[in-house]
């Protein structure tokens, strides 16, 4: 079978080539599913450059997302059926065929279209698990910043749904227009120089207790400058490219926490996650999700595909196609 294979970490679209692998053969616990389609996602990429948390042994196959259909299941799998799509997270899936645990994917219903269905867990499941770790309670604000990312988008979208008040910081004055078309209120550019004014006119004078940050750099105390005294900042990730940085004022007078959040390491039970995902799929197959792609590449297109997926404002993911 062909797999997008990186024999040493560097620049992805060098280092990614297509190879022949034998087929796997599931284990107990696991099944095989022939790719239907597999995200390019930012943490993919940083993996093949050696810069994630994770460094998988050499050589390895690129992906941790696809959607696909059951073609063989090992020992004890009982939830999952030959021929069934089923989607969710899972290793090595830039290749035809990929291994899953059989515990950590769900079917796909017929309504959900393969273009969402293959990114739900990376992008909106991540938005709910942050949600669940920030433990922000219904009636209080939160402030974040890249508020036109997809992350940004759903975590509002999910935020408002329990009852959480959400401030997404945007650098575009004409950003801020376009999110309110998507019925987002609560937007403020921070390329107005009263822009902390009007995020304390948003939220009348209220307390904004926590901030979540996906730039790094200056993200943290631009977050900080309108957040409450003694609240708590969770970086997501670092969409600059830079360090944090954070004054000993912001952690010493004003006694401001900050800690890291990983979707690979959720500080959540394992039940609780499967929830989310339910709720997810349930969600698509109403349309009421409906996560777009930007771009379709065979897996021999993989150098022209990563280039893709770093092309500032994609409407949506960069997908392979097995």
């Amino acid at each position: 079978m062909r797999s997008v294979v990186f024999e040493k970490y560097g620049v992805p679209e060098q280092v990614l080539k297509v190879g022949q692998r034998d087929r796997p053969v599931p284990g107990a616990g696991q099944a095989l599913v022939r790719m239907s389609l597999s995200p390019i996602h930012n943490h993919d990429l940083m993996t093949v450059a050696g810069l994630y948390g994770v460094k998988p042994p050499l050589p390895w196959v690129g992906g941790t997302e696809a959607v696909g259909v059951v073609e063989a299941l090992g020992e004890g799998v009982s939830n999952l059926k030959v021929g069934q799509r089923v989607a969710g997270g899972a290793s090595q899936t830039w290749a035809d065929y990929y291994l899953v645990e059989a515990a950590r994917v769900v079917p796909v219903p017929d309504g959900v279209s393969d273009e969402t269905a293959c990114q739900l867990v990376s992008m909106p499941l991540s938005a709910k698990m942050i949600i669940a770790d920030l433990g922000i309670q219904k009636g209080q604000w939160m402030v974040q910043n890249a508020g036109n990312g997809a992350v940004g988008k759903l975590v509002a979208r999910f935020a408002a749904e329990q009852g959480i008040h959400v401030v997404s910081l945007v650098r575009r004055d004409e950003t801020v227009a376009e999110l309110a078309a998507l019925g987002m209120n609560t937007v403020v550019s921070t390329a107005n120089e009263d822009w902390q004014e009007r995020v304390k006119a948003l939220t009348g004078g209220a307390d904004i207790v926590r901030g979540l940050d996906s730039l790094g750099g200056d993200g943290p105390e631009q977050l900080f400058s309108v957040m409450a005294d003694g609240s708590e900042l969770v970086n997501f990730g670092a969409m600059t490219g830079r360090p944090l940085r954070i004054t000993p004022a912001s952690l010493l007078f004003r006694q401001m926490k900050v800690r890291g959040f990983w979707g690979m390491k959720p500080n959540l039970p394992a039940a609780d996650i499967g929830r989310m995902l339910g709720e997810l799929v349930t969600l698509a197959a109403r349309g009421e999700l409906d996560l777009p792609v930007d771009g379709v590449f065979d897996l021999e297109q993989i150098a022209e595909a990563v280039k893709a997926s770093d092309e500032p404002g994609r409407k949506g993911k960069v997908v392979l196609r097995g």
